[in-house]
């Protein structure tokens, strides 16, 4: 779950962080509902604290207990406009056009992204990280097992979903979904995305030598976007600083959301946003990058692989 630090900076989340967070934010900016939420989650708890009100008596003004509270305020929940309403003016919020900002947000957050006609194949969790990936303006990625899924081939995203998915449609859907997300990186307002990726990634056997060239292929020609960086931790450099296993560090244009470290595992995820974890992550990405082999070094290691197999 993404948990809102005891020592994030608060700052002020006024009309222009509102607008920020996607009212009136440009034309093509990378929102959408996830961060929509977890902003306005944000707003209406620095609006809670101003006002002096616990959550246990914001909890009272809608008719719930103080856990809800703080699920909508970690945006974690869709939000009713009536809880919304009722929650400003419980804080003392009284100013018409502001509350009609507070209220116009809440409608747009729970509009349902464009993955929502998977969600019959996605846990919530994964839901959530789509959302994030989606409105993200920096991913850093260390990959040890596969290749990054927004940099895979049609044919290497089937043959890794086939690892846990036997039912051919079940597995078509799922890989269209992949293909669908990787419209972010040649998109308008594309991320930049920095990716190191394990020789063992490269290397591993998942299909046959044809698809596998295609895929190394496709890598070579995604890493010339100006969008993109990729790098290549070889066997011959042993241990690295990213030992611990693959990780994802999103970063988002809108000022008030802070950076968060994306750690999947089997059944669920974990997302960090503590401003001690996330620096530990980035300093270790750090140390990767600067240890690995270096940008202008992949094509040429990417092409002997291709070469070899």
């Amino acid at each position: 779950m993404i948990v809102v630090p005891d020592d994030a900076e608060s700052g002020s989340f006024d009309q222009s962080t509102l607008d920020r967070a996607g009212a009136g934010a440009p034309k093509g900016a990378p929102t959408g509902p996830t961060v929509l939420r977890i902003g306005l989650g944000g707003a209406l708890r620095r609006k809670r604290e101003a006002a002096g009100v616990t959550r246990e008596r914001a909890g009272e003004a809608i008719r719930a207990s103080p856990a809800k509270i703080s699920r909508l305020e970690l945006g974690r929940v869709g939000f009713k406009e009536r809880d919304v309403a009722d929650l400003l003016t419980c804080y003392g919020v009284r100013d018409a056009a502001e509350r009609a900002q507070f209220l116009d947000l809440a409608r747009q957050a729970n509009t349902p992204g464009w993955w929502h006609r998977y969600s019959d194949l996605l846990p919530s969790w994964f839901e959530t990280y789509l959302g994030l990936e989606q409105a993200s303006s920096v991913i850093r990625n260390y990959e040890l097992q596969f290749v990054p899924g927004l940099l895979q081939t049609r044919d290497y995203a089937r043959a890794v979903t086939m690892l846990g998915h036997t039912d051919p449609v079940e597995v078509e859907r799922r890989v269209e979904l992949r293909m669908l997300r990787q419209k972010l990186l040649t998109g308008p307002n594309a991320p930049t995305l920095w990716a190191v990726v394990d020789e063992a990634a490269l290397r591993r056997s998942l299909m046959g030598p044809e698809q596998s060239r295609a895929q190394l292929t496709h890598l070579i020609e995604m890493n010339e976007l100006p969008n993109i960086s990729l790098q290549v931790a070889p066997f011959s450099y042993g241990g690295h600083a990213a030992a611990g296993g693959p990780f994802a560090i999103l970063r988002f244009a809108e000022p008030d959301l802070p950076d968060i470290v994306y750690l999947e595992q089997l059944t669920s995820a974990l997302y960090l946003d503590k401003r001690s974890d996330v620096e530990h992550y980035a300093a270790v990405m750090d140390r990767l990058c600067a240890q690995v082999e270096q940008p202008d070094r992949t094509e040429e290691i990417l092409t002997r692989i291709r070469a070899e197999i």
